[in-house]
């Protein structure tokens, strides 16, 4: 799954755009390891739950191209009946379209992640942001359990 994912998705626009404004102050070297970290992060939250889905059914709805951009809007039908809206956007490079982001019920990928990383900066620091991708997304259950931060544990 990990494979096929690498092949349509264009994780190091993702983390770009996940990171933000943050980005332009990274050196090359922390972005390379940024982008590592993320696509980790993405593998651990989505990949790796795609087998816990079956028996819905997707339906393009419609795709719109402007230059090396493209939108492709579709809709999964879940087991229920209920339709969610699926938008997926993408970047050609090369011959290949490439998803960036994708959006489920208008909520962004991109958006959900940037206002996580933004707050998690901005209230400790970027190299706080690091450590917690590196333990396996700690900001994330962090922000559903709404826990104080504990300092001095996790270091490595």
């Amino acid at each position: 799954v990990r494979h096929l994912a690498e092949e349509v998705f264009e994780v190091s626009e993702t983390a770009k755009r996940a990171l933000g404004q943050h980005w332009l102050q990274r050196t090359p070297a922390e972005r390379e390891e940024f982008v590592k970290l993320f696509a980790n992060l993405l593998e651990q939250t989505y990949i790796t739950r795609i087998d816990e889905f079956g028996g819905e059914r997707l339906t393009y709805v419609s795709e719109q191209i402007d230059g090396a951009r493209a939108v492709v809007r579709a809709r999964i039908t879940t087991k229920n009946g209920t339709d969610v809206p699926v938008e997926s956007r993408l970047l050609q490079k090369e011959t290949r379209w490439l998803i960036y982001d994708i959006l489920i019920e208008n909520l962004s990928l991109i958006s959900n992640y940037r206002s996580q990383f933004d707050r998690v900066i901005r209230t400790t620091s970027y190299e706080e942001l690091v450590k917690r991708l590196k333990t396996k997304g700690e900001f994330l259950t962090e922000k559903s359990t709404k826990s104080p931060r504990r300092a001095g544990q996790g270091d490595r």
